[in-house]
């Protein structure tokens, strides 16, 4: 309750112990530090078990009494099905907190790995890694791990039969992980992907190799021209004999933007490049098609990340990583029903919310011996 009303320490929880008329009997602060050190990984396990059915009655409420869950977009155009953003964040740590470690950007703490559905702003899994995760050999694992663990929140009867649409940076284009999106579909779920792709030498010579007449102008989200950006198809003129068929190479250009680091290969076209590795189909609908979206997922999931950090995996509080991994785990319990099953939440940030829903001035009464919370019905 106290993430979710967006407290970020601990210490937070004196809010909720002076109001006890509402909230009860509040831990004290010894109290829920030993309640973290106590969970454990079968403790984990029970949490992220708890999560799934209380997801799916949440999204058969929406279903009763709005449109049900409201479908992605992209390029202007509605996705099919479900999207899921996989990104990595880092959170600095100012102190010595274990495996914390140096990161890519010169800096120190945790690098979680977590999973976002698009199509309403929700947490649906996430996994704790040292700050230097990536520059080990567990990536693929670490992103199986957590889609795996997303896809056990999706409810069954959209987890089956739905299109699933899998979204994530270049460093998760790695063969296993492929390979695990395709046997999925064996399993009866509905996969496909569209992950970055390092721009390699042999990407390199397809994009000069490129004639003019095949870039596209690139679209924004909503449809509109992106000034200065074009997209192209890479398929027929790259080596794909070590991917399955339907595999598509896409590439986007545009005008570098101030601040933002090039290759030399960029300094040398004068353009920055990006590109995707999808096995969508061509034409309506695909996310990857030319004039279709940056191929990044990172642009799409930077304010659930934000969001996220404000719900409390903005900072860790204990120097013990697992009672940080618990941390983790229920900060992502307190996001997702903000993000996503109130009228108003489409649009609004975390503590928007908070300051809308959970902020309103209220009266406590007594009644025949019971306590009654006045809110006003305006």
């Amino acid at each position: 309750m106290m993430l979710a009303d967006g407290g970020e320490a601990i210490a937070d929880l004196a809010l909720l112990r002076q109001q006890a008329e509402v909230f009860g009997p509040v831990a004290s602060t010894p109290t829920a530090w030993r309640l973290l050190a106590d969970i454990d990984q079968a403790a984990l396990a029970a949490l992220q078990a708890a999560r799934a059915p209380a997801r799916e009655a949440a999204w058969l409420q929406a279903a009763e009494t709005r449109t049900g869950i409201p479908a992605a977009r992209a390029g202007g155009r509605d996705l099919p099905g479900l999207v899921l953003d996989l990104v990595a964040t880092l959170v600095a740590c100012h102190s010595e907190k274990e495996q914390a470690a140096a990161t890519y950007k010169r800096g120190f703490g945790y690098h979680p790995l977590l999973c976002f559905l698009n199509n309403t702003k929700e947490a649906l899994a996430g996994v704790l890694r040292p700050g230097n995760a990536d520059a080990g050999a567990n990536t693929a694992a670490d992103h199986i791990a957590v889609l795996d663990a997303a896809l056990a929140q999706i409810p069954d009867a959209h987890r089956h039969g739905t299109p699933i649409l899998i979204c994530a940076d270049s460093a998760d284009s790695a063969k296993a992980f492929l390979a695990h999106v395709r046997a999925l579909r064996e399993r009866g779920i509905h996969t496909s992907f569209s992950l970055g792709h390092a721009v390699t030498e042999l990407v390199r010579r397809a994009i000069r190799a490129l004639p003019d007449h095949l870039w596209h102008p690139a679209l924004e989200q909503d449809d509109t021209l992106r000034t200065g950006a074009e997209v192209a198809e890479l398929t027929r003129i790259i080596d794909l004999a070590d991917h399955s068929p339907g595999t598509r190479f896409i590439v986007r250009r545009e005008c570098p933007h101030p601040g933002v680091q090039l290759s030399l290969f960029d300094l040398d076209e004068g353009m920055r490049h990006q590109v995707s590795l999808t096995d969508t189909p061509h034409g309506e609908g695909s996310p990857a098609a030319p004039g279709g979206p940056p191929p990044s997922a990172r642009a799409r999931v930077e304010d659930r990340i934000r969001g996220g950090k404000t719900a409390g995996f903005g900072r860790f509080p204990s120097r013990h990583f697992a009672v940080n991994t618990a941390w983790l785990e229920l900060s992502l319990t307190a996001l997702g029903p903000k993000y996503s099953y109130c009228t108003a939440s489409w649009l609004a940030e975390p503590k928007k919310l908070c300051y809308r829903l959970l902020h309103a001035a209220a009266r406590i009464t007594r009644d025949g011996g019971r306590l009654h919370l006045r809110i006003s019905a305006t």
